[in-house]
């Protein structure tokens, strides 16, 4: 089957794309930079020749109030004439979950008036609502960052992260149409301010989270239902923290350096570690110059007291040896 993925080199579309071709099917990824533009209609007729499914997961690049509307009126609009031209029989879109009740922002009512666009055409179709994506954690604490303080309300939210959602709109795109919307949330709730207080541990941001309950969500004002999914959502697997750990630089336990010695020890090490040197030597060069000079040779016996690596000379050992001549030797 052939299946087109408007938005195809960003977060969610990279990873849609790849888990679609695992299961054999013929995915184009469809983006400006593959000269795929929804907003210009640039290449649209082209990439969904031949296609039974569309799946819409393009953001907006910008989400100032006009522009972002601008967008999704534009880029629906264009999108789903292409499909009914090219005969496609199912059209998928990636919205937010709780889009109805967070109009008060300029962004959420583009969202809508993208899905009021899918309603009204005559192409089968099924939107995806999807809670936040752990990516997307550092965005909320910069946002309502000042300074060192990053003020933020207790909303519940169940936030997933984006390989889930990926894997949940692929199995959608192989669906039926359901001509309805689903929601798609993570394993757990939590609260926004613990959220993000957890994010900047696991990653050593010494910023700190000030709970304040009329700080809302990138300033609207939000309650405990609005971000979180409705009856029976598919749930993600993956939990946030076991993401923090595959994904946050762990820290590692910095071994203290053993004070370096002071030159004076040390050369005083390297003098002794050389005399004894020296006097081994002497005393074995002595020991067979004596033997070797008498007519009948006897052996002196050479008993080991200690042994010791030279770390002043690597591949050395100083060694610390008595020497017992036998009777009649010279000395």
């Amino acid at each position: 089957m052939k299946i087109v993925v408007i938005g195809g080199s960003g977060l969610i579309g990279k990873k849609v794309v790849t888990n679609l071709r695992q299961r054999g099917h013929e995915v184009v990824a469809a983006s400006p930079s593959s000269g795929v533009n929804t907003v210009t209609g640039e290449g649209l007729a082209q990439a969904l020749a031949g296609a039974q499914v569309v799946v819409d997961v393009a953001n907006a690049p910008s989400w100032e109030d006009n522009a972002v509307l601008a967008f999704f009126e534009t880029s629906g609009r264009n999108l789903l004439a292409a499909e009914a031209a090219a005969g496609v029989g199912h059209h998928v879109a990636l919205s937010v979950v709780g889009t109805d009740r967070l109009l008060a922002s300029g962004y959420f009512r583009a969202k809508m008036a993208q899905e009021n666009l899918i309603k009204a055409s005559k192409i089968p179709f099924t939107i995806v609502h999807a809670t936040q994506f752990f990516e997307f954690v550092k965005n909320i604490a910069q946002s309502a960052s000042a300074g060192s303080t990053i003020r933020l309300s207790p909303v519940l939210m169940q936030p997933m992260v984006s390989d889930d959602v990926a894997a949940a709109v692929a199995d959608v795109a192989l669906g039926e149409p359901m001509n309805a919307m689903v929601e798609v949330a993570g394993p757990d709730k939590i609260r926004q301010d613990e959220l993000v207080r957890q994010f900047l541990t696991a990653t050593g941001d010494p910023r700190n989270v000030v709970t304040d309950a009329n700080a809302g969500y990138y300033g609207i004002k939000v309650n405990d239902q609005s971000l979180v999914p409705g009856d029976n959502p598919r749930l993600g697997t993956t939990r946030f923290e076991e993401w923090l750990g595959r994904t946050t630089p762990q820290k590692k336990a910095i071994e203290p350096q053993a004070t370096p010695p002071s030159s004076l020890p040390g050369k005083v090490g390297k003098v002794v570690a050389l005399l004894l040197c020296g006097i081994v030597f002497a005393a074995l060069s002595k020991v067979t110059l004596t033997m070797a000079a008498t007519t009948e040779p006897k052996e002196a016996k050479l008993t080991e007291l200690t042994s010791k690596d030279l770390t002043d000379l690597p591949g050395k050992e100083g060694l610390m040896l008595v020497i017992e001549y036998p009777p009649g030797s010279s000395s």
